[in-house]
């Protein structure tokens, strides 16, 4: 298979979640690897599929009364949100890296829930800034010819980590690993940033998971991963969780938040997250695939 690549920043959204009578709007069309798409962005939530409490954002094939009778379109895409306090984009796919067919009866594809509206309207997140975001797309048209790529995927891992971290006030503001751990086969490890970073820094508690062993994995193979974490509730079973997707390359080696918790909660005893000084975070990953390129 050859990919054609094409990624589009799409211009800011302005009043993007300010109306809670918008429903949808759309972004200009422009041209991917001879075919013509815009971007279909719900500030509220696409309730129709279930994106109540989301933001939702789907990748639409356009004029298509242009195509031919039949036509098909293989496409592999990532949709982004981009950070506009750290500069960069949140990489949002599927975690399998599935290609996706659009035709005439399924012209779009994309992701109900793609973010909590918690977390979208959340300043400190960088998502949503004076009322406007920024979204993107890189567009990947499969064109077959004498390439391939060898998937392994593993559904349904259910495993789960846990990192126990005992003396937690002795703990500086430094970031903090916990032991590699490994799912799927691959090596990954938690990050915790105590005292936050960045603009929660001093505010909340920050938390990723990252991949350990991108040194010893060959470049060009990338891993996709469906997962949760959690600092757990030691009290009364409410815990703190986020779930989240992303493909793990060389230039992508985490993902997380920077405001997982807020410091105040995290030390307010009556919460339940840090009893006689020991905080307990668990990662869960579900759905592990790598992807390899091959000649045939």
């Amino acid at each position: 298979m050859e990919e054609g690549k094409s990624c589009h920043p799409i211009p800011p959204l302005h009043n993007a979640n300010s109306d809670a009578e918008v429903q949808n709007c759309e972004s200009d069309i422009f041209e991917a690897s001879g075919y013509k798409w815009k971007l279909s962005f719900y500030p509220n939530g696409d309730k129709k599929r279930k994106g109540e409490g989301h933001i939702s954002l789907y990748l639409v094939i356009a004029e298509t009364s242009n195509l031919p009778l039949g036509w098909e379109v293989n496409v592999n895409f990532k949709l982004f949100v981009y950070d506009q306090i750290q500069g960069k984009y949140m990489t949002i796919q599927d975690a399998n890296g599935k290609v996706r067919h659009f035709h005439e009866m399924k012209t779009e594809w994309g992701f109900a829930q793609l973010l909590p509206l918690s977390t979208f309207n959340d300043a400190d997140n960088g998502y949503l800034i004076c009322d406007t975001c920024v979204l993107g797309v890189e567009v990947f048209v499969i064109n077959y010819t004498g390439r391939g790529q060898s998937i392994n995927i593993l559904k349904e891992l259910d495993r789960t980590y846990t990192w126990k971290i005992d003396n937690f006030s002795s703990l500086d503001g430094e970031i903090q690993y916990s032991d590699v751990f490994i799912f799927g086969n691959r090596k990954w490890n938690l990050r915790l940033y105590p005292k936050g970073r960045v603009t929660a820094k001093d505010k909340c508690l920050s938390l990723f998971l990252g991949l350990n062993d991108l040194k010893t994995f060959p470049s060009e193979r990338k891993t996709y991963a469906k997962f949760k974490m959690r600092i757990r509730n030691q009290n009364h079973g409410e815990h703190m969780e986020i779930e989240g997707s992303n493909c793990f390359t060389s230039s992508s080696i985490s993902w997380g938040t920077s405001s997982f918790l807020s410091l105040t909660d995290l030390h307010d005893a009556s919460k339940g997250f840090l009893v006689n000084d020991t905080l307990i975070i668990e990662a869960e990953v579900s759905v592990i695939s790598t992807v390899k390129n091959f000649s045939m």
